[in-house]
């Protein structure tokens, strides 16, 4: 990957650059489907963060769970959800922005004070679109969405996934940003651009290596 293709999954719409990568590590938690659903999100989660060379654990000191999924029918829904505005700020307003736009999902991010990713909060509306959406490919789709912050910008052009085999992965390039993003020399927050180019050249040793 060149160093403007690794650049623009991390280019936010007003120009800016921002990479972040968890800074603790991730302990998940799934709210609103059975069991087999919840074995599935948790072990997609556990494989992307393997990939990352990351680590999992039983309790965030801080929240209890640190990645917070929610799958449920209507927006409205969130608002019972009991201490839910403590978490996210304005709930209300953004329920109903989330309800009159018509998403089917939305994710939450939040940073220490170095801006690593503390929380994640994944809210899923389980629409037509999704409900159709194998658990698997949800799963994956999800769990790489939350172990960096993407640009809005690429999430609606790149897809995260690719069919190999019969089997739904990880496009390549994505799994190699990942693992690159993880590398313990790279900071794990950056805002200078400067930093696609050594995401790139990670990424090109690797390959090199292959």
């Amino acid at each position: 990957m060149t160093a403007e293709a690794v650049a623009a999954f991390f280019t936010r719409a007003d120009g800016s650059y921002l990479c972040a990568r968890w800074g603790r590590p991730i302990v998940p938690i799934v709210f609103g489907v059975e069991d087999a659903t919840l074995r599935v999100m948790k072990g997609a989660v556990e494989a992307v963060v393997t990939l990352a060379g990351h680590r999992m654990a039983e309790t965030d000191p801080e929240l209890g769970a640190n990645l917070m999924i929610f799958f449920f029918r209507d927006w409205e829904e969130l608002t019972d959800v009991p201490n839910l505005d403590r978490l996210i700020p304005e709930l209300g307003a953004l329920v109903t922005r989330l309800a009159e736009a018509g998403a089917n999902q939305y994710r939450a991010f939040r940073f220490d004070a170095e801006g690593a990713i503390r929380a994640v909060f994944v809210f899923l509306r389980m629409d037509a679109a999704l409900g159709d959406t194998p658990a698997e490919v949800l799963a994956l789709a999800q769990a790489a969405q939350a172990i960096l912050l993407w640009s809005d910008a690429a999430l609606e052009s790149q897809p995260m996934l690719a069919e190999a085999a019969g089997r739904v992965i990880l496009r390549p390039e994505i799994a190699a940003l990942i693992r690159a993003a993880y590398d313990p020399v790279m900071p794990a927050v950056a805002r200078d651009a400067s930093h696609a180019l050594r995401l790139a050249a990670r990424i090109a040793a690797r390959e090199g290596m292959a």
